[in-house]
């Protein structure tokens, strides 16, 4: 799933609701990790929706309850504006908050520039070298990948095998990522343990045959 597939489909919307079926939902989650304007809307949205939470319950504990007979009970009789004035003024205040203060400062972090831990790895070769790479716990790294010259596939899918010996994550890249047979492969940070991981890749064939590897490469990852 691209940008402008995440638009269309109103995917970040629809994330929250959880109205993605689940290759939808596969799909967009592993395009947050490379779209910043995406995830930035879901961080955004998420904390909208739960500083309305905390605005809507703190207004009803406060409000004075009046013990009345209505003439007509109905849906809209919460409008009444003994109400819905501090309502909507506290809701105000909170939309005022996000555009003025927390989206702006999320926004300025994300366009930051951000120096993550790197690796160069040749699947071509299988040497002895393993190359090391120093992260914190949660840190993002990336692996630069050189591939074999001359494959001709029109996307390739990279393998994140743990310690363990279990795919752990999985990234499709297009042939068009690829520059003089080397890619950049970010991969994205969670709680990984330390050890040597292996980075696979398979080639994806035109005629929509099964994809077949064209090579594997160890690295340690030492986490700090």
């Amino acid at each position: 799933m691209d940008h402008k597939d995440a638009v269309r489909l109103q995917a970040t919307e629809r994330y929250l609701l959880n109205e993605l079926d689940p290759d939808q939902l596969d799909q967009f989650e592993e395009h947050l990790f490379d779209c910043q304007d995406c995830a930035l809307e879901v961080r955004a949205a998420a904390m909208f929706v739960e500083q309305s939470k905390n605005v809507l319950s703190k207004t009803a504990e406060t409000i004075p309850v009046q013990v009345v007979t209505p003439v007509s009970p109905g849906w809209f009789s919460w409008l009444r504006p003994a109400f819905a004035v501090p309502l909507m003024a506290l809701l105000l205040a909170v939309v005022g908050y996000q555009n003025l203060v927390e989206l702006p400062t999320l926004k300025s972090a994300s366009i930051l520039p951000q120096i993550v831990p790197s690796a160069s790895i040749n699947i071509a070769t299988r040497g002895t070298d393993v190359p090391v790479i120093p992260t914190k716990k949660g840190q993002a790294f990336s692996l630069l990948v050189d591939l074999p010259p001359d494959t001709g596939y029109p996307s390739y899918i990279a393998d994140l095998y743990n310690p363990s010996g279990k795919i752990e994550w999985s990234l499709t890249v297009p042939a068009e990522s690829v520059t003089n047979d080397s890619v950049s492969v970010r991969v994205p940070g969670t709680q990984r343990q330390a050890g040597v991981y292996i980075l696979a890749v398979r080639g994806v064939p035109r005629d929509g045959n099964s994809p077949s590897e064209i090579g594997r490469h160890s690295f340690e990852l030492r986490v700090q």
